[in-house]
């Protein structure tokens, strides 16, 4: 079978040629992966206005090439002992410093960077716009300066917030409150009275204990003599 090929197959053919096929191939792997399609008219229109597409791409890519060949890129980074970088600079470094430089627009993709760079020094790198248009550049990496360490210093302090101002002591307060608010007028001091507080009456003293009475002998004794005394007066008047 006759097929066109829309876009290039390696040992087989390029895009826009024309080219007899297995059937097989053609039907199972060709045209489904839409690599091309049968030689009918409408596919060849097809192919004459992808050819007119890309000769204005060419075009296009021509003259980026022209700008982008021998252009310098610089680009400063960090660096320690022998030179090596505290970080890397990758191709989408390169593409936003190209694109910072010269305005112009390059896809990351198209720099051949093999690997990151981690060293200062020259480098001279291909971008690949298309199969047969590859201008080169060169990138130069240089190390950054650092600040001196007082202004490092100094920057620290101004990104750092004041600081709040500290609290009075509690004295200082206490001293403060006393001074805002006016004091009390003293009260006048109660004069002391020279007089003395009349002490309350004693109680008068309990009464004396009754007398006690003679015991029951001393009675009887007694009894005894005042009934001898009237016997002895009664004789004698009884003599006489």
């Amino acid at each position: 079978m006759k097929v066109v090929f829309l876009q290039d197959v390696p040992n087989v053919a390029k895009a826009g040629e024309i080219k007899e096929v297995a059937a097989g191939y053609g039907r199972n792997f060709l045209i489904p992966k839409k690599l091309a399609a049968l030689a009918n008219p409408q596919a060849m229109a097809q192919v004459e206005t992808g050819d007119e597409t890309k000769a204005k791409v060419n075009v296009e890519l021509v003259e980026l090439a022209r700008q982008l060949e021998g252009q310098e890129v610089n680009l400063k980074a960090h660096a320690g002992a022998k030179d090596k970088l505290y970080g890397s600079i990758t191709s989408a470094d390169i593409a936003a410093e190209l694109n910072n430089t010269t305005g112009l627009v390059i896809d990351k993709r198209k720099i051949e960077l093999d690997e990151p760079i981690r060293q200062l020094g020259s480098y001279e790198m291909s971008i690949r716009l298309a199969q047969d248009i590859i201008p080169k550049i060169r990138v130069t990496v240089t190390e950054e300066a650092k600040p001196p360490k007082k202004a490092k210093k100094t920057a620290k302090k101004e990104e750092k917030p004041p600081k709040a101002e500290k609290k009075p002591p509690k004295k200082a307060e206490k001293t403060a409150k006393k001074e805002e608010t006016p004091k009390a007028e003293k009260k006048p001091a109660k004069k002391k009275t020279t007089k003395k507080v009349e002490k309350a009456p004693k109680e008068e003293k309990k009464p004396a204990k009754a007398e006690k009475k003679p015991p029951k002998k001393a009675e009887k004794t007694a009894k005894k003599r005042a009934t001898k005394k009237v016997e002895k007066t009664a004789k004698k008047e009884e003599t006489t």
